[in-house]
C-alpha cells in the first residue's frame, strides 16, 4: 500500500501541498518539474539522473520555528504555524507528521504551561505582548534536542489590556481611559525569568515521564524586541544545559547552534552530499583549493577537506561562519578556512584562486552581480546545488554563455510532501574527460 500523508492539518497550514498524493505521485510530479526546467534552460544534452528519494519520509525534518497568535482574534493561545494565506492567525501544530513526535510534545507543554498562565502574545498591530516565536531543533541521527523560547522583554501578565507605568505599577486601564493612576489589585504581574524557567522545568519532566524519546541538549531563552515578525536574537540566556545540538552527517560531526543554517533534513543531506562528492571527486587532487560559496556552517567544505589542499568557504551570517570553524576543529580539519561576508564582495578580497567552485546559494539562487565573478575565474568545473529548480534554471543560462556545459544533474528529495525539491548539478568548461 502506497504511503499518504494523513495530516489533520492539510490544506490548512499550508506547509505540505502534496497530502493528498501518494508519495510516489508526488516524486513523478517533482522530477518532471526539475527535468523540464533545465531541458529549457539547456543548449546542449546533458545527463538527467532522475530524482533520488528521501530515506525518510515522515518525522524527517531537524527544525521547526513555531509561532504564539490566536486562530481567530481574541481566541485562546495557540502555538504552531500560520494558516494558509493568513499573516494574522495562528493554528495549533501539535500534530505535525513531518517532524519527531518529540516536536508535538514539546509544543504541547509549551501551549499548555502558558495559556495556564494566561500569557499574552506579541500582538503585530499593537506590538505589545510577551510570547513569540518557539524554536524546535532534534538531530535526527543523534536524537539531541535544542529548544529556544524566544519572547519580547515586556513582563508577561495574565491579562490582555494592561499599562505598566514606571517602577513596575501596574495600573487598570479603564482608570487611565478616565484620567485617574488607580494602580489594579486584579492582576498579578510575573517574574519573567522565573517564568521561563518553570517552563524549562516542565519540559524537563516531560523525558523524565518518558513522553521525550530524544535527549535535551539546551533549552534556551532569547529575548527579540524588534517589530518585524522574524526571530532575532537580541541576546540569549541559557536555561538548561548548553546553546547547541551536535548532528552526525557521513561520518562527520556538526554544531547546529538556534540561528545558524543547516540541511532541515538529515538523512536527505547525506544523500544530496554524497551526489555533489560523486559529481566533484574527477576534478579534485591534493593540489586543489575549493571555494564553497554560500557555504553555511560549512558541511560541504568539511566533506571535501580530506581530498584537497585548501577549501574557503564563504558565508554571510556570522554565527554560521563561527559554527563552521567550530565544526571544522570538531572534526580536525585544518585546512579549512570560512569568512564571514557577502559573497559579491568577499570574493574581491581573498587572494587565493580555486580550482573547482561548489555554490550552494539561497533559494532566489545567485545575485547577479556576483555571478559572473563567479564565472570569471574560469575554473573547470563547477557544483551547483539549488533547493528552487527555477532559480538553477535561470543562472543557467548565463553560465553557458561563460562556455559553461550543464554535464548532469539530479534531483533530491529533501521535503517529502512540500512543493519543495533540491537539484545538484554539475558544470563543466572545456572538454569533457
Amino acid at each position: 500500500m502506497e504511503e499518504k500523508n494523513t495530516c489533520a492539518l492539510a490544506g490548512i497550514c499550508g506547509g505540505c501541498a502534496f497530502c493528498g498524493e501518494t508519495y510516489e505521485a508526488q516524486l513523478q510530479i517533482k522530477n518532471e518539474t526539475v527535468k523540464n526546467l533545465l531541458e529549457g534552460a539547456a543548449r546542449e544534452e546533458f545527463e538527467y539522473e532522475g530524482i533520488a528519494k528521501s530515506p525518510l519520509i515522515f518525522a524527517y525534518r531537524n527544525k521547526m520555528e513555531y509561532s504564539f497568535g490566536d486562530e481567530r482574534k481574541n481566541g485562546p493561545l495557540t502555538l504552531g504555524l500560520h494558516k494558509k494565506r493568513s499573516f494574522y492567525d495562528v493554528i495549533d501544530a501539535d500534530c505535525c507528521q513531518i517532524v519527531h513526535e518529540d516536536f508535538n510534545v514539546i509544543v504541547r507543554e509549551t501551549r499548555a504551561y502558558f495559556d495556564e498562565l494566561g500569557a499574552t502574545y506579541k500582538d503585530k498591530r499593537s506590538h505589545r505582548g510577551f510570547l513569540r516565536h518557539l524554536l524546535v531543533r532534534r538531530a535526527v541521527n543523534t536524537g539531541e534536542i535544542l529548544v529556544d523560547l524566544v519572547t519580547t522583554s515586556q513582563p508577561l501578565i495574565p491579562v490582555m489590556a494592561h499599562n505598566l507605568i514606571n517602577d513596575d505599577v501596574l495600573y487598570d486601564e479603564e482608570a487611565l481611559k478616565g484620567g485617574e493612576l488607580v494602580p489594579s489589585s486584579a492582576v498579578n504581574v510575573y517574574d519573567n525569568g522565573q517564568v521561563v524557567e518553570e517552563w524549562a522545568k516542565r519540559l524537563l519532566r516531560c523525558k523524565e515521564e518518558g513522553r521525550i524519546q530524544g535527549c535535551f541538549r539546551g533549552i534556551l531563552h532569547t529575548v527579540n524586541d524588534s517589530k518585524a515578525d522574524a526571530v532575532k536574537n537580541e541576546g540569549t540566556r541559557i536555561l538548561y544545559g548548553e546553546d547547541s545540538i551536535c548532528e552526525e552527517i557521513l561520518g562527520l560531526k556538526f554544531r547546529i547552534t538556534p540561528f545558524s543554517f543547516f540541511q532541515t533534513n538529515s538523512r536527505g543531506a547525506e544523500v544530496l552530499y554524497e551526489k555533489a562528492r560523486e559529481y566533484v571527486a574527477g576534478s579534485l587532487t591534493e593540489n586543489s583549493t575549493v571555494y564553497d560559496l554560500y557555504s553555511g556552517t560549512g558541511t560541504i567544505a568539511q566533506m571535501l577537506a580530506p581530498c584537497v589542499k585548501k577549501v574557503i568557504g564563504v558565508e554571510i551570517v556570522p554565527e554560521a561562519v563561527e559554527a563552521a570553524r567550530e565544526n571544522a576543529a570538531l572534526n580536525g580539519l585544518h585546512n579549512c578556512e570560512f569568512i564571514a561576508g557577502d559573497v559579491l564582495k568577499t570574493l574581491d578580497e581573498i587572494e587565493e584562486k580555486p580550482d573547482v567552485i561548489i555554490l550552494d546559494p539561497p533559494r532566489d539562487g545567485i545575485h547577479p552581480k556576483a555571478l559572473p565573478k563567479i564565472l570569471a575565474y574560469g575554473v573547470k568545473t563547477i557544483i551547483y546545488i539549488s533547493c528552487k529548480p527555477e532559480s538553477l534554471a535561470r543562472d543557467l543560462v548565463p553560465m553557458q554563455a561563460a562556455g559553461y556545459r550543464l554535464v548532469q544533474a539530479a534531483a533530491v528529495d529533501q521535503f517529502p510532501w512540500t512543493k519543495n525539491v533540491e537539484t545538484v548539478a554539475l558544470f563543466s568548461k572545456g572538454e569533457i574527460s
